[in-house]
């Protein structure tokens, strides 16, 4: 079993940054793909980013393509989603996400769930 546990939301302005932590406990935290999703209200929960175990393969959904960057430490256990430049489209509650193995697009293929962080980016 794994536990996600994710930090760093806030209410921000456009433009600004913010820099999102989860942290894993319970597993052996380098097995994991890790992928980030998000979910505005009345809207379905969607890929934002992923990251494979060892760090080197990343993916990025197009919206946030150029403004966010993923990363991990193994060492600390932590994944960690950068995002520059945040725009009010980017308010949501985001949620890091764990599975063994590949990295996966579709948030229904992880298996491990933090309880979300929420982002708001005010005009």
């Amino acid at each position: 079993q794994v536990q996600l546990v994710e930090s760093g939301g806030g209410l921000v302005q456009a433009g600004d940054s913010l820099r999102l932590s989860c942290a894993a406990s319970g597993g052996t935290f380098s097995r994991y793909a890790m992928g980030w999703f998000r979910q505005a209200p009345g809207k379905e929960r969607e890929f934002v980013a992923t990251i494979s175990p060892s760090g080197s393969t990343l993916s990025y959904a197009d919206s946030v393509k150029g403004r966010f960057a993923s990363s991990r430490d193994n060492v600390k256990n932590t994944v960690y989603l950068q995002m520059n430049s945040l725009k009010p489209e980017d308010t949501a509650v985001y949620y890091c996400a764990a599975r063994v193995g590949i990295p996966s697009y579709y948030y229904a293929e992880y298996s491990y769930w933090g309880q979300g962080t929420q982002v708001t980016v005010s005009s």
